[in-house]
């Protein structure tokens, strides 16, 4: 069996349950953006040298497919959901809270590009970013869809903001965008 079906040769896909959708479909859109930032997140793992943030971003991504998979399955078809818990968003949380405390994370804008692992990170993170965007769309479309998968983008793109950090702190690197001779007012940190 070929993965060359040719079946979306026409602009549409099958969701789950066999009903057939435009490609460009709100909640193809969404998963779509999920499934580029897995990919990207591992781009970002294999140029990553600190082994901490290597772990935690394999273990997200193993994570992304459930996201991804809750965003895919309509809710009304779904006969075992894939869904995003609560106790993942916690998860988020708890490493964003313990990334935040560590002395010498970046507390104002950063500089994407200082570091390459860092960088990647940074792409990952808009893409995050773009993936809650069409998950809004989504909900705000009245959409099915888990109530979480917004909470969780939301948070992971923090999250992703802060491994960034964490990799240029830890390898030395200055990704400040601030400094004496870029003086300027100080915004969001995570952006």
């Amino acid at each position: 069996m070929s993965i060359a079906t040719k079946r979306g040769d026409t602009g549409k896909t099958d969701l789950i349950g066999g009903t057939r959708v435009s490609k460009a479909e709100l909640r193809i859109e969404a998963y779509g953006t999920v499934d580029e930032l897995n990919s990207m997140m591992g781009l970002a793992r294999s140029i990553c040298e600190d082994r901490e943030v290597h772990d935690l971003t394999k273990a997200i991504q193993r994570e992304l497919f459930v996201v991804s998979g809750s965003i895919a399955n309509p809710l009304s078809v779904q006969k075992e959901p894939l869904d995003v818990t609560v106790e993942m968003i916690e998860a988020l949380t708890a490493q964003v809270h313990r990334i935040e405390k560590m002395e010498g994370i970046l507390a104002d804008w950063s500089l994407p590009g200082e570091h390459p692992a860092a960088a990647a990170f940074d792409v990952a993170r808009t893409i995050c970013r773009r993936a809650e965007r069409h998950a809004v769309r989504m909900f705000e479309a009245g959409e099915d869809l888990s109530e979480h998968v917004v909470a969780y983008l939301n948070r992971l793109s923090d999250l992703l903001w802060l491994f960034g950090r964490l990799v240029e702190l830890r390898a030395g690197v200055d990704g400040r965008l601030r400094d004496e001779a870029h003086k300027g007012p100080r915004w969001s940190r995570a952006w």
